[in-house]
């Protein structure tokens, strides 16, 4: 959603790798409550008051990617080290790279982040919003950039190394959407009468860069007016679906969506305001989107800002998180047992045990034990 952000245009600020004065914490261990259900361990990797992430990403290669709010972009990966009998062992580590602002009035804020093979990209929510790149140790900034009182980016995703996709917040009657078909080189935004007609106000929840679900050329994008915008040939043609999540005051609407497949998909939502409201917070489609179910009703979890499915679950296992904790279902979404009160903002699985998990003031390992 909108939330105003100035930036005066002024010599880019490029911190290389170095010390991020973060630390290690300890490991919290959470006992599951029936056997089919996972015991959760949370290793905290990095740890800062001023850290705020909700921009992660995993890759193929399993390297998890973040960009904060205050302007900095970093991985999480596996390094080489010398024990003490100087063998090489490996060793999770998670860094920032480069930090990014246009001045010492101003502070690129990411809520959206995507990998190619060879290149890390962030957006910016705006005004401006501008588009970042990484190649190896060269930074590439304003490969788009788009100024206008109301642009606010959301989220972003790739089909494949060559097209790519991001979305933001309604302008002039329609949804923002950019695209890219050579590699993120150059970005183009559709017109309105490329795209169904909007809703007054209709944006996505900038929560945890989880508005856009792709799988193959199938592309789901989730509003703040409870609407999908659908495309099957990557962002050519769109169509509009309906859901039944609330959605009546500016604060509800879908936060989060996720498909496992092309016809199983699920999406998670309610009222940050009001977090342990229940109803209609929670939904699931099984033919694709065109129709929806909703499940759990009021019963817990109540507002969540993601959700993804677990790797190889057959659609049938999901987690869900926000800052009021941790939830997980092993039936679609029926049901879900609480795991844990940590908060976090945003998830992403390496596998069918492992994920990264990013929030407020921390970036953490979670391992799912069965």
């Amino acid at each position: 959603m909108k939330r105003l952000l100035v930036i005066v245009l002024g010599p880019i600020l490029i911190i290389g790798l170095g010390s991020c004065g973060l630390f290690r914490a300890n490991t919290f261990k959470y006992e599951a409550v029936a056997s089919k259900i996972p015991k959760l361990e949370i290793e905290i990797l990095m740890q800062d008051s001023t850290l705020n992430v909700r921009a992660l990403e995993v890759d193929k290669a399993g390297t998890g990617i973040f960009a904060t709010s205050k302007g900095d972009v970093g991985f999480i990966y596996e390094s080489k080290g010398l024990n003490l009998d100087y063998n090489q062992e490996e060793e999770l580590r998670c860094d920032i790279f480069y930090g990014l602002n246009f001045g010492k009035d101003s502070v690129a804020n990411f809520r959206s982040v995507a990998k190619t093979k060879n290149t890390f990209f962030a957006l910016t929510i705006g005004n401006p919003a501008i588009m970042f790149s990484a190649i190896d140790d060269e930074i590439r900034p304003f490969l788009y950039e788009e100024h206008h009182p109301n642009v606010f980016y959301d989220a972003m995703e790739f089909w494949n190394d060559e097209e790519g996709i991001a979305i933001g917040d309604s302008i002039d009657g329609c949804l923002s959407v950019i695209i890219t078909r050579d590699g993120g080189n150059t970005w183009a935004k559709l017109t309105c009468d490329q795209l169904p007609k909007g809703i007054e106000g209709e944006g996505a929840f900038a929560a945890s860069d989880t508005n856009i679900a792709i799988v193959g050329d199938h592309t789901w994008v989730a509003t703040t007016a409870g609407r999908l915008y659908f495309s099957d040939d990557k962002g050519l043609t769109w169509s509009i679906y309906n859901t039944p999540i609330v959605k009546d005051k500016d604060t509800e609407g879908i936060y989060s969506i996720a498909f496992y497949d092309i016809k199983n998909g699920f999406a998670i939502g309610g009222d940050y305001t009001k977090p342990e409201e229940n109803t209609a917070n929670k939904m699931r489609t099984r033919d694709g989107g065109k129709t929806w179910q909703l499940v759990a009703q009021n019963e817990s979890p109540g507002y969540r800002s993601c959700v993804q499915y677990v790797p190889e679950s057959k659609a049938q296992k999901l987690v869900a998180l926000g800052f009021k904790g941790i939830d997980y279902s092993d039936d679609a979404g029926d049901s879900w047992t609480h795991l844990s009160d940590e908060s976090f903002y945003t998830i992403r699985f390496l596998n069918d045990s492992v994920a990264y998990a990013a929030g407020d003031k921390r970036i953490a390992k979670l391992t799912f034990r069965k």
